[in-house]
């Protein structure tokens, strides 16, 4: 499985998403499933797929769905 199908996969499990629902338009708190339990479940579930520990910064950083991508590029997983 491609790194992205694993990112948009995780995305819609963490946060309980169908298939149908748009993923690249989502923003922390932009959406009722993504406020603050969620963006913690969402960062823990990336951390077990990815096999990474983001940093504190990086999960305060983490305000929507590209940014994310780019978080995870900075620990070596490529898009």
């Amino acid at each position: 499985m491609e790194a992205i199908d694993k990112y948009n996969s995780v995305f819609r499990r963490a946060l309980g998403l169908s298939d149908s629902e748009p993923l690249e338009s989502l923003a922390y708190q932009g959406h009722q499933k993504w406020d603050s339990v969620g963006h913690m479940t969402l960062v823990a579930a990336l951390e077990d797929e990815f096999a990474v520990a983001l940093d504190l910064d990086d999960v305060i950083d983490f305000e929507n769905y590209a940014v994310g991508k780019e978080i995870l590029v900075r620990y070596g997983i490529s898009f």
